[in-house]
Parts: C-alpha cells; structure tokens; sequence
C-alpha cells in the first residue's frame, strides 16, 4: 500500500419501497449522492433487469466515469503541452455479454472526436491520447479493457 498521500471518495445511495411484491416489480429507483457535491442523481437499474429507462443505469455510470476521466486526463496531457484543444465529444459504449460468467462490462470503448487549433501533427495527437490513457485514474481502477479509438479535427 503507498504511504503518500491519498484521496478518499465518498457516495451515499438510498431506496425505499418492498421487494415482498416479487423479483418482477419491485421499483429499481434509487438516489445517489457524492458528498460533497450537491447534485444527486435519480437512478435505476438496466431496463433488461427491470429498471426504468428514462434514468441512468450503474453501468451508464462507469462507462460515464471512464468518458470524463479519459477526456480531463487528456486535456490535462494537452494543455501541458501547450496544445490548443478547443472541444472534445465522445460517443463511448460498453459491452456486457450475460453468457460470460461472471457478467461484467468485458469492454469499454472510447471514441473521443478531438477539434485541435492549430499546427499539430497526428502523431503528436495520438502519443498525448495514449498517455492521458496511461494517467487515466478511472482507467487504471479497472478491470474491464478500456479501449481509445480517437478521430482528431483541425480548425484555423
């Protein structure tokens, strides 16, 4: 175990409501929090496992948290590198087979579009994706394969 410095995150989740009324229809809402953040989120389970679909899912969320962790590693990669990134989109998934025990996100795939202002080489681009991936903290949690696919845009 290190002996630096170390962060610790806190999450509260709740619910109410009675599963006496059967696996088939009991609620799957709950609320969750991260103290100290004010925002809560309204959640549920996969609609595949009897969960609303109009709100967001445990494993949105990890696919959501490998997202956002990838794209601030990179911009913090980039902005070190004085490279003039100017918007960042990504269209990421995971997969989660039910017949490969034990069930688990097997794979998650990042797709960032990355707009650059700018005269910067592809190259360049691609090495700074790689070790954003490398200092990615959500990535580096993981087990699951968490795979970058970028496609890089140039604006004047």
């Amino acid at each position: 175990m290190a002996s630096g410095p170390s962060h610790r995150y806190t999450a509260r989740c709740s619910w109410t409501g009675s599963t006496g009324v059967g696996y088939a229809h009991y609620s799957r809402a709950h609320q969750a929090g991260a103290p100290p953040a004010s925002a809560s989120l309204a959640l549920s389970g996969d609609p595949a496992f009897g969960g609303d679909p109009a709100l967001l899912n445990p494993e949105q969320l990890v696919v959501l948290a490998a997202a956002s962790c990838q794209l601030l590693s990179f911009l913090a990669v980039a902005a070190r590198a004085r490279i003039d990134v100017v918007a960042y989109e990504d269209e990421a998934e995971a997969v989660m087979p039910e017949d490969d025990r034990p069930v688990r996100l097997t794979q998650i795939t990042l797709r960032p579009r990355i707009t650059v202002a700018g005269a910067v080489g592809e190259d360049r681009l691609r090495h700074l994706v790689e070790v954003a991936h490398r200092e990615c903290y959500i990535a580096n949690s993981l087990r699951t394969e968490v795979v970058v696919e970028p496609v890089f845009a140039f604006v004047a």
